[in-house]
């Protein structure tokens, strides 16, 4: 499950990732990306990890590949997680994306929110 929080910048996209996501958890966020797009802004995403499990394998090569389709379009991508593999995930996406990638800590959050926002 993909839960949105709180927006306080009109082009950061603040979510909350439980579970296991799939198609439905990518369309809740796509009308967001391209509210952003729209207003010629490049779009910022806190993406924190709480008991996250990852994707439904299908769902993970569609979502990456258009993640990678709007690469340009991203600023900053802020990830918190509290796995190893959740910290390799993001060395993993820089190649594939001009957004500035950084991971944090559960106990960095504050840290992550203020970054993401500057």
């Amino acid at each position: 499950m993909l839960q949105i929080t709180d927006i306080k910048s009109k082009n950061v996209i603040t979510t909350i990732a439980r579970g296991e996501l799939n198609q439905q958890d990518f369309e809740k966020i796509h009308p967001l990306i391209h509210n952003i797009l729209t207003k010629r802004l490049k779009v910022r995403w806190y993406f924190e990890m709480n008991d996250f499990q990852g994707w439904h394998i299908e769902e993970l090569w569609k979502d990456f590949t258009k993640v990678v389709d709007h690469e340009k379009e991203y600023e900053k991508i802020a990830l918190v997680g509290e796995k190893k593999w959740q910290k390799w995930a993001s060395e993993f996406m820089k190649p594939f994306c001009n957004a500035e990638i950084k991971y944090f800590a559960p106990d960095q959050k504050q840290e992550a929110k203020k970054w993401i926002e500057i």
